[in-house]
């Protein structure tokens, strides 16, 4: 019987581990970066150990410190989560030679599918060889790991190369393994998964499908189970290939085989030998819980011979600390508060005065919505995040929102360029007008200007708040009795709620304030000060950096004085385990250039000058 496991992990899939842990009686064992020091799941788990550094490559992908950490805290075994080391064969075995059980599959099928090229070869298919025109779009490919990292569309054969160099750099930041190849793309195809579960016995379980098609940068951000609008037959060909994988390298444990669905074709994509992301969905249809039949297998426990039926709808989002209008970029900062409604499930790894780093995947939490219908369930997850409270650096909630309602999605036509078509409309600005003057209100409760000896009206109080990225001022005043503003009735106020009447219409406004920024509701507002300081002047064509993280590479070619053209890429930043693109903003010649490999930024930090011809 295991007693005590070692997560080696981080962040919400720790937390998950641990919860299920502790439901079962078994203690656990954290690992934990210089930079999470305080995270949750080193806080949750009954023993943490500390990991020298805070980059990946010198904590959560050093396979040697994680087994003396799992010796030194007398775990006897390690559950490897999903990311950094899960599917690495090594740390397997060095897991297993250090006498502690691995609860995952056997090294060799970790082998024979973590690759993607030689689970390709092993299911019969071949990669690109040599791109040609005639092979355009073609998508490189991180050999090893998920998530997204080390993956790129190419639609041009120019920019091929620099996208192979891009794809290994970040392949080796996120894996350490920058093996990658190429592999046609197929536009206009759907992201359906089968999650299938094998026991030493020789039993394998096929539990259904999941549809991952709503993705950004080949990252998934909306999941559910079971995959709609597929037939019986297909889905029978999908848990056909996906057993069949499984068998063909002796799988044990909980893994996931992909494929992209193209009308009525199927196109095996990789085997994960991981436990994913996306499993709870899997878990709420089914009524199973992952984790804790991982661990029964590695205790050598069999299987049922069938596995349970499934029930309803499941529909997974991925709340993440990013702006989606702006490029995807990762967002940092403290996260004041999160609460979601008690009717969805929600793992995260972070709580209430968390600080949100720049070193690792920018996922805040995972929200879960299960029904018996597919609408229900679509309904149920929009509402939750709607009414979800999260205070703290801009979010992927109102695309979540949008995305869940939007009429392609919610009758099942998707694929997996739905962002690529729709992402103006679903990030488009929609502040609640009376917002900033809810924030005024709530912050002028208590301060009435009156005292015994007044009797004259009160003259406008004027606040200034940016919402949406622009300039909004409000005006009320102090009567004898409260707060007025004009063309509303103001029913209550103070600090933390505001009550205002609007045409007969009762509307109820929660305020949060930390400093300067301000959040009514689900809209965020930044206060701005009475006498406003100067404001830095930039020169046209100044190159901003958009989020802190490091300067990972320059173009060739970039120097002082080069000239460049509108939207060439010019250099790359690395945050939260993704490289982002920085482009001229103008043509012209680049008459500076403060970027430095190696160099860390904070935003708004001016990396480049392009003085425009």
């Amino acid at each position: 019987m295991i007693t005590s496991v070692l997560v080696a992990n981080r962040g919400e899939i720790a937390c998950r581990v641990a919860r299920t842990c502790r439901e079962l009686g078994i203690r656990t064992v954290a690992v934990h970066s210089d930079a999470d020091g305080n995270a949750l799941h080193a806080r949750v788990a009954d023993t943490a150990v500390r990991l020298p550094g805070s980059a990946p490559a010198d904590t959560y992908l050093r396979g040697d410190l994680i087994v003396k950490a799992a010796l030194a805290a007398g775990a006897d075994a390690v559950h490897p989560g999903y990311g950094f080391l899960s599917e690495n064969a090594d740390f397997a075995r060095a897991v297993r030679d250090a006498g502690l059980v691995w609860i995952g599959p056997p090294p060799e099928a970790i082998e024979a599918m973590a690759s993607k090229t030689r689970a390709k070869e092993l299911m019969g298919i071949a990669p690109l060889g040599e791109v040609t025109e005639a092979d355009l779009p073609v998508l490189v490919k991180a050999a090893a790991g998920g998530g997204g990292r080390g993956m790129r569309v190419v639609r041009r054969l120019a920019d091929l190369d620099g996208e192979l160099a891009a794809a290994r750099a970040e392949a080796v930041g996120a894996f350490g393994d920058g093996e990658v190849f190429t592999e046609p793309y197929v536009e206009g195809g759907r992201h359906v998964e089968v999650q299938v579960l094998a026991d030493t016995h020789g039993t394998v379980w096929a539990l259904g499908t999941r549809d991952c098609s709503l993705q950004r940068r080949h990252q998934k951000v909306i999941e559910e189970a079971p995959a709609p609008g597929l037939s019986g037959r297909l889905t029978g060909e999908l848990h056909a290939l996906a057993v069949r994988a499984a068998r063909a390298v002796g799988y044990v444990g909980a893994g996931t085989v992909e494929f992209l669905v193209a009308g009525d074709r199927t196109h095996f994509l990789e085997m994960n030998t991981r436990l994913q992301v996306e499993h709870p969905v899997t878990e709420a249809v089914f009524g199973v819980d992952l984790v804790a039949e991982q661990i029964r297998v590695a205790e050598g426990h069999a299987l049922d011979d069938d596995p349970p039926r499934a029930r309803g709808h499941a529909v997974e989002a991925r709340l993440y600390a990013e702006d989606p209008a702006h490029d995807w970029a990762p967002q940092t900062g403290r996260l004041h508060r999160l609460a979601v409604p008690d009717a969805v499930r929600l793992d995260t790894g972070y709580t209430d005065g968390d600080d949100i780093g720049v070193h690792y995947d920018p996922m805040l939490a995972k929200v879960v919505a299960h029904a018996p219908t597919r609408a229900q369930a679509l309904r149920k997850l929009a509402s939750a995040l709607e009414r979800a409270v999260i205070h703290g650096p801009v979010t992927n909630r109102d695309l979540l929102v949008r995305s869940l309602r939007h009429q392609e999605f919610a009758e099942g036509r998707m694929d997996t360029g739905f962002y690529d078509r729709h992402l103006p409309e679903l990030t488009r600005p929609v502040p609640d007008p009376y917002a900033p003057l809810a924030a005024a209100l709530a912050d002028a409760h208590g301060r009435s200007r009156f005292g015994g000896w007044r009797n004259l009206p009160a003259q406008p109080q004027i606040k200034r708040f940016v919402m949406a990225g622009e300039e909004h001022e409000v005006r009320y005043r102090h009567t004898r009795d409260g707060l007025a503003a004009d063309g509303v009735r103001v029913v209550h106020a103070d600090a933390g709620l505001v009550v205002l009447e609007v045409d007969g219409v009762r509307r109820r406004f929660e305020v949060g304030r930390y400093g300067d920024r301000v959040y009514v509701g689900a809209t965020a507002l930044t206060a701005l000060p009475r006498f406003p300081d100067p404001v830095a002047q930039h020169a046209p064509g100044s190159l901003l950096a958009p989020m802190p993280g490091t300067v990972v590479r320059i173009a060739d070619g970039v120097t002082e004085g080069a000239a460049v053209t509108a939207g060439q890429p010019l250099l790359w930043l690395e945050a939260m385990k993704m490289q982002h693109r920085i482009t001229a903003p103008v043509t012209g010649a680049l008459s500076t250039l403060h970027a430095v490999t190696g160099q860390q930024v904070e935003p708004g930090m001016l990396l480049a000058v392009v003085r425009p011809t």
